[in-house]
């Protein structure tokens, strides 16, 4: 099993700043990409930032130069420093990790944490 605990979350005006933090645990080989998605009210859940294990970064163009996504590969974590943030941000963040959980693994698993809340207020 792999659990996904996302912390960070809360209430800031806009144009503040957040840090979300996600850590994997359970039984991990690697984990190769993690990222961060959110859902807002009425709306399908959508991608904000995703990273390799190598550190590449892809950025949704409604945060990019915004949010920052980074991970420590050794705490198995996973960050976003969310800034400038807008009531348009508001939403449940979730990350997400694929992982490999034996060295033999034939591919990684999918793994979700239960996600934590942003509002952003104008």
């Amino acid at each position: 099993q792999v659990q996904l605990v996302e912390s960070g979350g809360g209430l800031v005006q806009a144009g503040g700043s957040l840090r979300l933090s996600c850590a994997a645990s359970g039984t991990i080989f690697s984990i190769n990409v993690m990222g961060w998605h959110r859902q807002a009210p009425g709306k399908q859940r959508e991608l904000v930032a995703t990273i390799t294990s190598r550190n590449n970064t892809n950025y949704a163009g409604s945060v990019e130069g915004r949010f920052t996504i980074s991970r420590d590969n050794v705490k198995n974590t996973v960050y976003l420093q969310m800034n400038s943030l807008k009531p348009e941000d508001t939403a449940v963040y979730y990350c997400n990790a694929e992982v490999i959980r034996f060295w033999n693994s034939r591919g990684p698993v999918s793994a979700w944490g239960q996600g934590t809340q942003v509002t952003v207020s104008s």
